[in-house]
This record gives C-alpha cells, sequence and structure tokens, in this order.
C-alpha cells in the first residue's frame, strides 16, 4: 500500500516525517487522549446536512519579519510585519464554519466559494484543492460562486490576492475531513478497520475484494448535527493534482463560447438598457425635453431620469442606441468640472508632505516622478440585471465586494438587507473595477423606477469616461549616501484621493487594533503602510501617503500603489548604483533585505544573461519586487532606435518596442503553476502599459479618452517577442500572485527605457504628452450615425 500513496490512501497508515496524519473529530482526540491542534492543524465542522457536508475556518497565519543582514539596516518595516493579506484572512476569521464542501449522490462535490471569478483561474486552483485531498479528479470537482452572505462578514471580499492565501488551507482541510468522513463510514458497512481501506477516483477499496464510490455513501456519511472535526492535510511529497501545471476547467467553454457571463444570461423579461450620459463626471440631468416622443421610438419601452442619466429600455441594444443619440438634455454641473491634467497636477504638488531627514555631511538623489491618471476598465463591458419588485429585488452582476453591494443596494431601494438577493456571476477581467458595484446599483435604480426588470449594459464610452480610474499621482524620493552606503531613503507620495469604500475600509476597522500602524490614519494611509515596503537595507527608511480629496471616480488598479511607488524606487536605486560606480544587479544584491528577492535577482541574472553587449539605444532593465507574501524578478530589454520607433506604428502610436522579457517569480508553493504563469504575462502587459502607452487624458472635468481604440493598452505589436515566466520552487505557504508581477514590469521597462536613451523619465506613460487620437465627442451626435456602435460615443 505505501508504494501507491501517490495515487491512493490508506487512513490508518504511519504519519509522514512532517507530522500530517489523518483528520479526527475533536470527541476523538479527546478519547485517545491525544493534544488539541497544533500549529499545522485547521479545524473544520461536520454540518447537519441531507448529504456530507463539511464547513472551514478561515484563520490567520502570521509571517515573521525577514533578518536584517547589512551595514546600515533597514527596521522592518508595517507591510513586513502585517501586510494587507494578513488583515484580510484575520477579518475574516471568525466566520469559521459557515463555508462548506459537499458530496452529491452523483459522485461529485461542490463548493460554492466566496470569491469572484473573473478570469484570474481562481475556480481552477480551488478545484485541485478539493481533488488533492479527496482524491477525486478534477473534473468531479463543482466550484460556484457564491451568492451575496452578509453572516461571511468580510470573508467575502475578492482583493489585494489574498483568495489562495486565504482558502488553501481551509478548503483543503474541509475536503480531508470530507474524505475521512467516506472512509469511516465505508468501514462501518463492511465492519472492517478504516486503516485497511484506500481510496482512489472517488472510490473506496478493500483491497480487491470490494469497493463503494463517494456518491454511493454521501447520504449515509451525513451527519445530522454539526460536530467539530480537525484534520492533517497531504504533505506536499504525496500531491498528484497541486503543485502540477493544470488547464483552466472552463477552457473549453471559454473557447467555444459556452461560458456565460452577464450578459449572456436570460432572465425572463429584462429587456436592454442603457443610458445616456452627461458630458462632465457626476453630473446631473436639469431637464429631459423629449421623453415622450423618445418613448415612442421604435422597440423603446420605458425612459427614465435617473442620479446621473437617462435609461432607456428597449427590445434591442441598438434601438436603445438610437434613442440615447435622440434624447434632448439639459446637464447640471458635474463634481470635477474645469478640472485637468494641468490643475490636478499642481495641486497634488501643493500637498506634497516634506522630507525629514536633512542631507547633512551626505550626498543626495532628489526625483520626482508624475503618473497620470488610468483606466481600470475590464474587457467585458459592465453590465447588470436587475429585478426589482415592491417588497423584494434580485440582482445578478460580477461583483467582487457581494455584501457591501447587497446593503447598499438595499439601503437605495428602501429594503431590508435580507430581501435583496445578489447572484455573483463570473466576469470577463477586473483589474479593481468590480471591486465596486456602481453598474449592479444603477441596474436596480432603473428597474425600481421602471417597475421592470432590465438588462442593463455601459457602453464603452461610459467605463472610460464615467467609471472608476486609478488616480494621477505623484512620487518624490529623497535617498543620501555616503562612503559606498545608502543611509536614508524617503518617499512621498501624493495622489487624488482613492476611494476604498468598497469593504477594505470596514476591515481596517474592525482590525484596527491588530494592524502595526500607529496613529490616526485614514482608511488609504493603512492600506499603503500595509504595502509598501523597501526592499534594500537604505538605513532610515520612510514611506508617507497624502491624497486631496478631488471627487472623481476613482478605485483601486490592479496592485493598488505599488505599480507607480516601485517604478519610482527602482529608478532611483539605478541612480544610486550608477552615482556609486556600482552596476545595477550588484548594488541590489548587495543592498537587499530578503533572501527570496536575492534568489530570483540570481536567477534572472542568470536565465536574461544580465549585462550582454547590445547596440546603441538599446538596453536592459531590471526591476524587484516583494509583496503579498511573494518575491518577483522581471529584466526587459527595450528598443529606442529611430528606425524601430518608426515602424512600429499601430493606432496612431509611435513609441519604443520591448524586444523581450523575464519574469521570475517565487510567490511560494505554486497551487498551479500554468496559472501562475498565466497571471505573470498578465501583471507584465500591464506594467508595460502603465510605462509606455497607456493614460487617461483629462480635460474639462472629463477623460478624453472614449474606448479601446483610443485607450492605448498594450498591443499585439507592442508586446515582447520573448516572454518568458520561471516559477522558483518553493516551500513557502502560497502567497498571493494576481497582482505581484505589475509593480516589477513596470520597473523594469521604466529602468531600460532609462538605460538606452540616457535619461532617466519622470512622466509616465512616457508617451502621455502626445495625444495621437481625435476624442471623441462629449455629447451623441445627432442624427444617428447607422455606422457607430458600441464602441463609439452614442
Amino acid at each position: 500500500m505505501a508504494a501507491d500513496r501517490r495515487s491512493s490512501r490508506s487512513p490508518g497508515g504511519p504519519q509522514h516525517p512532517e507530522g500530517e496524519g489523518e483528520p479526527s473529530t475533536a470527541g476523538e482526540q479527546e478519547a485517545t487522549g491525544s493534544r488539541g491542534p497544533d500549529r499545522r492543524t485547521v479545524l473544520a465542522y461536520l454540518l447537519a446536512a441531507p448529504t456530507l457536508a463539511v464547513g472551514v475556518r478561515f484563520g490567520a497565519d502570521a509571517t515573521a519579519a525577514p533578518q536584517a543582514e547589512a551595514a546600515v539596516p533597514s527596521l522592518p518595516q508595517p507591510a513586513d510585519l502585517f501586510d494587507l493579506g494578513d488583515m484580510q484572512t484575520l477579518a475574516g476569521a471568525p466566520t469559521s464554519g459557515l463555508i462548506r464542501v459537499e458530496v452529491h449522490e452523483d459522485g461529485t462535490v461542490s463548493f460554492a466559494v466566496p470569491r469572484t471569478e473573473v478570469g484570474q483561474g481562481m475556480t481552477t486552483a480551488v478545484a485541485m484543492m478539493i481533488a488533492e485531498e479527496m482524491d477525486l479528479p478534477v473534473d468531479r470537482v463543482k466550484v460556484q460562486l457564491a451568492d451575496a452572505r452578509p453572516e461571511l462578514l468580510f470573508n467575502q471580499l475578492t482583493g489585494g490576492s489574498n483568495s489562495m492565501r486565504s482558502v488553501y488551507v481551509p478548503v483543503r482541510t474541509a475536503a480531508a475531513v470530507a474524505r475521512q468522513r467516506l472512509v469511516s463510514t465505508a468501514a462501518k458497512r463492511w465492519g472492517v478497520d478504516a486503516s485497511k481501506l484506500s481510496t482512489d477516483g472517488g472510490v473506496i477499496r478493500d483491497g480487491s475484494a470490494r469497493s463503494v464510490t463517494y456518491g454511493e455513501l454521501a447520504k449515509a456519511a451525513a451527519s445530522t448535527e454539526v460536530a467539530a472535526a480537525t484534520a492533517r492535510l497531504k504533505p506536499a511529497s504525496e500531491f498528484t493534482v497541486l503543485g502540477k501545471p493544470h488547464n483552466r476547467i472552463d477552457a473549453r467553454d471559454i473557447v467555444t463560447g459556452r461560458k456565460q457571463f452577464g450578459l449572456d444570461l436570460q432572465v425572463p423579461d429584462a429587456k436592454p438598457t442603457m443610458v445616456r450620459r452627461p458630458p462632465t463626471v457626476n453630473g446631473t440631468v436639469t431637464a429631459v425635453h423629449n421623453a415622450d416622443a423618445v418613448r415612442n421610438m421604435p422597440g423603446i419601452t420605458d425612459v427614465v431620469t435617473i442620479e446621473h442619466g437617462v435609461a432607456v429600455r428597449g427590445e434591442t441594444f441598438g434601438q436603445c442606441i438610437d434613442a440615447l443619440r435622440a434624447l434632448e438634455v439639459s446637464w447640471g454641473r458635474g463634481t470635477v468640472d474645469g478640472e485637468s491634467d494641468e490643475s490636478v497636477l499642481a495641486k497634488l504638488k501643493r500637498a506634497q508632505l516634506p522630507m525629514i531627514v536633512p542631507p547633512l555631511l551626505t550626498k543626495k538623489i532628489d526625483a520626482e516622478f508624475t503618473f497620470a491618471f488610468a483606466s481600470n476598465a475590464p474587457l467585458e463591458p459592465d453590465n447588470a440585471i436587475a429585478d426589482v419588485r415592491e417588497d423584494r429585488a434580485e440582482i445578478w452582476a460580477n461583483v467582487k465586494a457581494p455584501i457591501v453591494a447587497q446593503g447598499d443596494i438595499a439601503h437605495r431601494l428602501g429594503l431590508p438587507q435580507h430581501r435583496v438577493t445578489v447572484h455573483v456571476v463570473e466576469g470577463g477581467g477586473s483589474f479593481g473595477r468590480r471591486l465596486f458595484h456602481d453598474v449592479a446599483a444603477e441596474a436596480a435604480e432603473i428597474s425600481q423606477k421602471m417597475g421592470k426588470p432590465v438588462k442593463l449594459s455601459w457602453s464603452r464610452t461610459d467605463t472610460f469616461r464615467q467609471g472608476r480610474t486609478h488616480p494621477m499621482c505623484v512620487s518624490r524620493v529623497r535617498a543620501t549616501y555616503a562612503a559606498g552606503n545608502v543611509l536614508s531613503y524617503e518617499q512621498r507620495h501624493t495622489g487624488s484621493e482613492t476611494d476604498f469604500g468598497h469593504g477594505l475600509g470596514d476591515m481596517i476597522t474592525a482590525t484596527a487594533t491588530k494592524l502595526p500602524v500607529v496613529g490616526n490614519l485614514t482608511f488609504a494611509e493603512t492600506i499603503f503602510q500595509l504595502t509598501q515596503s523597501t526592499p534594500y537595507h537604505f538605513g532610515v527608511t520612510t514611506h508617507l501617503l497624502n491624497e486631496v480629496p478631488l471627487k472623481f471616480n476613482t478605485g483601486s488598479m490592479r496592485n493598488i500603489y505599488s505599480p507607480n511607488v516601485a517604478c519610482a524606487r527602482e529608478l532611483v536605486v539605478d541612480q544610486l548604483a550608477a552615482r556609486t560606480g556600482r552596476d545595477p544587479v550588484e548594488f541590489r544584491r548587495e543592498f537587499l533585505r530578503d533572501k527570496r528577492l536575492r534568489a530570483v535577482l540570481d536567477k534572472a541574472v542568470e536565465e536574461g544573461e544580465w549585462g550582454r553587449s547590445m547596440p546603441a539605444l538599446t538596453a536592459q532593465g531590471i526591476a524587484l519586487h516583494g509583496e503579498y507574501r511573494g518575491a518577483v524578478a522581471v529584466l526587459a530589454e527595450i528598443d529606442c532606435r529611430p528606425e524601430t520607433v518608426g515602424r512600429e506604428v499601430r493606432d496612431g502610436v509611435t513609441g519604443p518596442r520591448v524586444t523581450k522579457a523575464l519574469i521570475v517569480v517565487d510567490a511560494g508553493f505554486a497551487i498551479n503553476p500554468r496559472g501562475l504563469e498565466a497571471q505573470m504575462m498578465g501583471c507584465f502587459n500591464d506594467g508595460l502599459a502603465m510605462a509606455l502607452t497607456s493614460s487617461l487624458h483629462i480635460d474639462k472635468g472629463l477623460p478624453l479618452e472614449g474606448s479601446w481604440d483610443n485607450y492605448f493598452y498594450t498591443r499585439q505589436w507592442n508586446t515582447p517577442l520573448e516572454l518568458r515566466v520561471v516559477v522558483m520552487p518553493s516551500d513557502e505557504k502560497p502567497g498571493g500572485a494576481g497582482e505581484l508581477g505589475v509593480a516589477p514590469a513596470f520597473a523594469a521597462v521604466a529602468c531600460a527605457y532609462a538605460r538606452a536613451t540616457g535619461s532617466m523619465p519622470t512622466r509616465f506613460p512616457v508617451n502621455h504628452d502626445t495625444l495621437s487620437f481625435e476624442p471623441l465627442p462629449r455629447q451623441p451626435s445627432t442624427p444617428p450615425s447607422p455606422t457607430d456602435g458600441l464602441d463609439r460615443a452614442y
């Protein structure tokens, strides 16, 4: 039997060297005199249910700070001790036992995960965890997205790259307890010792004598009451699923067009609905002059005024677009009328916090970097379905904070929260946008006012101009150095206010006494402190945030503050290396505080051939970043030669070409290496766009960009011809990965650009000052153009 432990398991065999064994109930522990759960043990519950169900605990799991090793060491920073993901896990801990794995009579296992799938592959990773611990094929595990469940408190928010960190042990524990319960039930039925039985492929076997499937035992194994149980999990040496590359469980449906997104759902009588929006951000309606005439247009059923626009409902989206163009509306002021890139930047510079370390008897580097507004629009158009009745409401939307959405929508509709059902739909991307439920709330408002179900879709122009944006910010850095050492590093980050009204703020309030930050910090300042950490021993090190309360519609974008902060930092690190006569890699290696960062750096240097000879106006850049209990090094090569810049012209954009990129990542144990590679590739393309091409231009209170054709996210023509990801082996617990690679990708491209051109860039993206497109009109053109579609201003 021991020889077959990788493909089948016997519950009564000897414990493996790591000390992880089999699950038992708390009562069994007491009866045998064994000690309670140790640090490897996670509590689970057998739940009262018709078929076997096991609940799980989501608990906190702190990580020790790294040891200092440099001559002028920096003290541990708050994010080293306790980061944003730790806070999220801590906040979710009290709702133990409220999330469960269920075994069904057809032999499948299901789990309603309290997180949102937006393309990151989270459901695949969860299915792999359950399959591993239950000795099941992955395709026998069904993972759904849970509806909003307010009893989960803070345990239903997807963000901060926390999902895998928070569910890895609990979900495996529940699966292991479920498997043990099934084995015990089979042993009792056959009158044999459970240790003689093995499991494989969802079947329990008594040698070659007899077998029974999980499905056949699902009812018999069910518990009639809630009972505590503990489990010791498989060691990594026995894994046959986890840690192995696996395709997404929904890959076939995606490529064949069968996968269902929000607009694919067919809710009875939920007809297409769109909104005519104001010419400035958050403008209001003062009068609709031809509502009756529009209501009588072909296919149009309803026209109503809402908080920020005029909604129309029709038989088709095309008819809705015609109606929007025909509307004659007078508009009131918005919240940022008159604001522009120049006015916002001036306000940010006036609000910068002072440095505190005087450059006495030392040399210094002072640098200031400006980062433009950016869009976090996903590829899938924003959409939601709402059916609001007098006494209840039902919402279908891709939301990453469904409990917050449910409570806010209930308040807006004047309903008790339990009378609002929010179904979480899988989404086609998020990048921070779906942390906010603006579209779902607007659909609910429209449905209530019309008294009918609606299927609301925002146009691309709606999303880019009235949706959420990553705020413009300025990052100022001062570093002092002498005798080959860096004595101080100060960074002052100033931005337009970031809205954290999506649940993270409530988490901060709930965990405030346990956070390693002091003072009366704002939500934004707290999140900044829990995410920002300089990975180098640079003596006295401080990071401070100040935000100006401008009323743009802002929100977190992938990796929140880190891309801008890390880009500024790594550019200054290259400057320090040059000033002290060191190679950029050797300088980083000498001052690094973390051995994992040193390992990914060394691997990147080896695999990427750092320092190889390159033509003039081409160069390599390297950057490091540690966050989410992970470490990444990115090495990028760029070509800034005039013949390359001139040749690579697409969509009216010219610019340098990143020709080669290498990402070396240590995100702890890689649950699904293939998924981790995909995340890193996406992170790189985000960072590349931030460095070179993508931004919003604000003019008179409105972004000029109105669609993907003039928001220059990374395109096929400017992605690297060679992009490679190296996943480092790791014995660490899984860290966060969904955002981990954005900051070092941005920084590596910026550093490569600086080395190729001989001039450090200080405004990003580097092409922001060149407006290379004709902006769409602020208001629809009339008469309507039959050639215009959803991707144009209607």
